[in-house]
């Protein structure tokens, strides 16, 4: 029998607008991209943790989670990242908790639009 592990997966995009729609549609997108890839089942999942830049504020990105997903029984939480000079604007960022047999090196982490470069940040760093 595999052995079961708290695993993190991690993913990001950027929302058109400062919107409710914008902002919903585009964590539903992320959303589905990480089951997707990832084969999650919504019972695995222990916790999700989401971030905003500070110019993404009509809505929280677990809104989308809950009404669009599904996920009522989920863990999450919303906060804004910290600043940093020439970060990408309108970000939405997630680290989802699951809890499975897969190794690490089988989890899918995913970027979506303008926060595709985020994938390789710190690649650099030993």
């Amino acid at each position: 029998m595999a052995q079961i592990a708290c695993r993190g997966i991690r993913g990001a995009t950027t929302a058109d607008n400062n919107d409710r729609e914008s902002i919903i549609d585009a964590t539903k997108e992320l959303l589905e991209s990480i089951v997707n890839e990832n084969d999650l089942n919504v019972d695995d999942i222990a916790a999700a943790f989401f971030t905003t830049t500070k110019d993404l504020t009509a809505e929280y990105p677990a809104v989308a989670a809950r009404r669009s997903l599904g996920w009522t029984q989920v863990a999450l939480s919303n906060t804004h990242e910290m600043e940093v000079p020439n970060d990408i604007s309108k970000c939405i960022r997630v680290l989802i908790l699951v809890n499975t047999d897969k190794k690490q090196s089988e989890i899918n982490n995913i970027y979506l639009k303008d926060a595709i470069n985020l994938r390789n940040r710190g690649s650099d760093i030993n």
